[in-house]
């Protein structure tokens, strides 16, 4: 046995097994994949992992762990073996119940959970009084960039922490900062990170986009004014050759220099009750952004210089007007929910809508603001539902069907006379990462290895 130790010890210190393990580690690592923000790594909703399930067991999802969480409808973020969610604690008075709709005053909490069994890691809390509508909690999902992560509350206070210890870094509240208040369903723009800076809606003249630091919390830029702040997040793509961040906001569409904030173009748009959520989908060098009330944009961005001009507005029973929940293009097509909960399948260059199905709600009729969020996994797509339901569906050209269902979380929150849970779920490791307003839970999604993989 002691020769067997040192012949192992030899073999693991040669040059050969070193260049190998690397190789092997390397490629190990890169088949799981984290989702440290807002729609995934890239922030396209596209999950790359491969060996999912391809349906659910009799027994429904395996859920891994749960573990207690507050209010919210910002979904968790993974990153390097831990997940981070942010949520609302109200402050109660003795022997009363917690009520999104009576109280207004608590903590906004930033939680760091360990991936692996759900035990918390550490928290970090501040106070806050909400003015919004709907004081369910915090709607943006955190931003984790190496060693520090990025969280913004539903009343604009913008947070940098250690993300390995919880410990505060930078801070700042966007509504003193620079003269603005919420809008009217809370701050809802996802930050985003763009090279050294974090790009954040804030609102506020002169400041709708402002740049800071991401080590220091120091203002690098603003730019842009509009008639309100809206909820869209911001959106970095390449176009001309130039990098240009896309900002839709109630007033249009507008494209500014990553570095230092310049204006390229702006295309005039106008948002019913400053309401603009999506964030814009490019699809070759088509660039399409809606919202409520029946609203839809599609622009064309030059190929030699950063410019745009519309090619259709506003087209009356076409394409997707969405309120909760981003839409997805693939193949020429656009994958979305309406404002009345209707998902559509619509052609991404004339936006014809060629189907639509009520299925993935199981409703009768629309629902108003009807939602499940929409991910796409190799040739398939998995939907979280506002039900609570985790679907595996196809979606083409020729229509929606569903592969698999089950139900994993209940509905904490009242939306319309219905309860929903409207938090944006996390696609790493092979799992999914689900909250509401009163657990988060893991589910495991790996595929299980064939019996000829187990006599292996």
């Amino acid at each position: 046995m002691a020769n067997t130790r040192l012949q192992l010890r030899k073999i693991t210190k040669s040059p050969i097994f070193t260049a190998w393990y690397f190789f092997m580690g390397s490629t190990c690592v890169a088949m799981a994949e984290d989702w440290p923000q807002w729609m995934g790594r890239q922030r396209d909703n596209i999950w790359r992992e491969t060996k999912i399930i391809e349906s659910f067991s009799e027994d429904g999802a395996k859920v891994l762990w749960r573990h207690p969480i507050g209010g919210g409808y910002s979904g968790p973020a993974v990153a390097k073996g831990r997940v981070y969610l942010t949520d609302f604690r109200p402050e109660l008075q003795s022997g009363e119940a917690a009520d999104q709709r009576r109280h207004s005053r608590g903590i906004e909490r930033i939680v760091c959970l360990d991936e692996a069994d759900g035990n918390l890691l550490w928290e970090h809390s501040y106070p806050v009084t909400y003015s919004i509508s709907y004081p369910a909690g915090p709607r943006c999902t955190p931003n984790v960039d190496d060693s520090r992560v990025y969280t913004l509350g539903a009343q604009g206070d913008l947070k940098c922490l250690d993300a390995n210890t919880g410990e505060p870094r930078w801070s700042c509240n966007l509504p003193r900062e620079y003269s603005t208040k919420p809008a009217i369903w809370g701050y809802a723009g996802h930050p985003l990170v763009v090279g050294d800076n974090l790009i954040c809606i804030a609102g506020g003249t002169g400041s709708l986009v402002v740049a800071f630091d991401k080590y220091t919390g120091k203002e690098n830029w603003r730019a842009l004014s509009s008639s309100g702040q809206g909820y869209s997040p911001p959106l970095l793509l390449n176009s001309a050759g130039t990098d240009q961040l896309i900002i839709f906001h109630p007033d249009g569409v507008s494209s500014l220099a990553p570095s230092d904030g310049e204006e390229y173009w702006t295309v005039k748009y106008q948002a019913t009750n400053g309401s603009v959520i999506m964030s814009p989908i490019k699809s070759g060098n088509m660039l399409y952004a809606a919202g409520y009330t029946k609203k839809n944009l599609m622009v064309k961005l030059s190929e030699d210089k950063p410019e745009a001009t519309v090619v259709w507005q506003d087209i009356p029973n076409a394409a997707i007007s969405p309120v909760n929940v981003q839409p997805i293009a693939h193949d020429g097509m656009l994958y979305g929910f309406h404002q009345d909960g209707t998902l559509l399948g619509v052609d991404f260059k004339t936006g014809a809508r060629l189907w639509s199905s009520l299925e993935p709600l199981q409703s009768e009729r629309p629902l108003r603001t009807g939602t499940a969020f929409i991910v796409r996994q190799e040739d398939r797509y998995w939907l979280f539902t506002e039900h609570g339901d985790l679907v595996i569906a196809k979606m083409n050209r020729r229509g929606y069907e569903e592969l698999d269902r089950t139900h994993v979380l209940a509905p904490t929150d009242v939306a319309f006379g219905r309860k929903v849970v409207w938090a944006a779920p996390a696609f790493a490791n092979r799992k999914i990462f689900l909250r509401n307003g009163n657990e988060c839970i893991c589910v495991d999604a790996s595929r299980p290895p064939s019996a000829e993989q187990v006599r292996q």
